[in-house]
């Protein structure tokens, strides 16, 4: 597999979500002046990127390969990047990626199990071309499938959690957040393997992670007799069942989870990986509620936390469903690539760094990380134009 067809596998593995009269066709004048800037930026940030690689080849902190794997998603998905041998920095992040494997084929240290594992094994698919590689590829996807949780071990969706993942270990319990990446490197991994010798192997249990995800999203399918929904939360997604970082309010006797962008847009993207049809309610309703909720100044119903990690499953979830506008509550339609690269542009450091300077939670003090997030959100945006 050559870097022209991983680099398709990312964009077009998934089924479109939209109908066909609300996609838009993407070839306006300015489409080549952006893409030009964005590469332009990305070549500021991925240069700053370089300094901050340790002598041990990681990126960031060594305790979390997870890290240095965006780092590796970001530079090799740069869409400027020639084909050809690797430069040795990379090639030594890769050495440092593969020295974490684990016995039962997990990519971590000492924990997080999953989200080391999920984010190291799409790093590798970008070097899935060599046999040397398909041996990680293949114990990564089994490590993966092994989490998801079935706490009766009958196969029956009996409880909340059933069918999702989460980090591993210590937090063993589902979330939705893990469980999308998780999806996301299976999905992706599928693909690659589809047509080898051996097939596609173990796969994951993809009825019970759709009705994981269902149960973390304010209706309408959503079976949980504890939960009720206010109608401004109506389609929107929370972290698991029974739980939301934007917070909950008892209504009478049951409790209404505020529904937040970034984990809408988790929802939206595992959707897209299950297959689940764009016409389906689920994902109708999540589409209406990021178009309620529509926009960049903050995480919709978190403010300034989690924004980065925001604005990249933002940017995965309306490329992977080709949506080239976002249709507003009032009717309008946004050109969200156009709007999302001029934030980020605005937002980027004279070192080429970004960094989210009003929060700190979920690491995003941490410059490499929402650097990775900031150079994989303009990638997203340069494949559409």
């Amino acid at each position: 597999m050559n870097r022209i067809r991983f680099t398709t596998v990312l964009c077009l593995a998934v089924p479109l979500l939209l109908p066909a009269q609300d996609l838009q066709i993407v070839g306006r004048s300015g489409d080549l002046s952006l893409k030009q800037e964005i590469q332009g930026r990305l070549d500021r940030a991925l240069a700053w990127l370089a300094t901050q690689q340790k002598p041990s080849g990681a990126y960031g902190d060594e305790a979390y390969p997870a890290i240095t794997a965006l780092a590796l998603s970001a530079i090799m998905g740069e869409p400027g990047r020639e084909n050809g041998g690797l430069p040795a920095e990379v090639t030594r992040a890769y050495d440092y990626l593969l020295s974490k494997r684990q016995s039962d084929g997990g990519v971590y240290v000492k924990g997080l199990g999953t989200y080391n594992t999920a984010l190291a094994l799409i790093a590798f698919l970008h070097r899935a071309d060599e046999p040397s590689y398909e041996d990680a590829i293949r114990q990564a996807r089994r490590f993966l499938i092994n989490q998801q949780a079935d706490f009766d071990q009958r196969g029956v969706v009996d409880n909340e959690l059933d069918g999702g993942i989460g980090y591993g270990g210590t937090y063993s319990h589902s979330d939705l957040s893990n469980t999308r990446t998780a999806m996301e490197a299976l999905a992706l991994s599928r693909e690659v393997l589809a047509d080898r010798p051996g097939g596609v192997g173990m796969e994951l249990n993809w009825d019970a992670a759709i009705q994981f995800v269902t149960r973390c999203q304010n209706g309408p399918q959503n079976d949980l007799p504890y939960l009720t929904v206010k109608e401004e939360d109506r389609g929107g997604f929370v972290y698991f069942p029974g739980d939301s970082k934007a917070g909950e309010e008892e209504v009478g006797e049951k409790i209404a989870l505020r529904s937040y962008g970034s984990m809408t847009y988790s929802g939206l993207l595992s959707f897209i990986y299950a297959q689940v049809d764009g016409k389906d309610p689920r994902v109708v309703a999540a589409r209406e509620w990021l178009g309620k909720h529509y926009t960049l100044t903050e995480n919709p119903g978190m403010g300034a936390q989690g924004l980065y990690y925001y604005y990249h499953t933002m940017a995965k979830a309306l490329a992977a469903s080709r949506t080239a506008k976002l249709s507003l509550a009032d009717g309008t339609k946004v050109d969200w690539k156009e709007q999302l690269a001029l934030t980020l542009f605005n937002a980027q450091r004279p070192d080429g760094s970004w960094v989210n300077g009003a929060a700190s939670r979920w690491m995003e003090d941490n410059p490499v990380l929402v650097t990775c997030y900031a150079v994989l959100s303009l990638e997203q945006i340069a494949r559409q134009l």
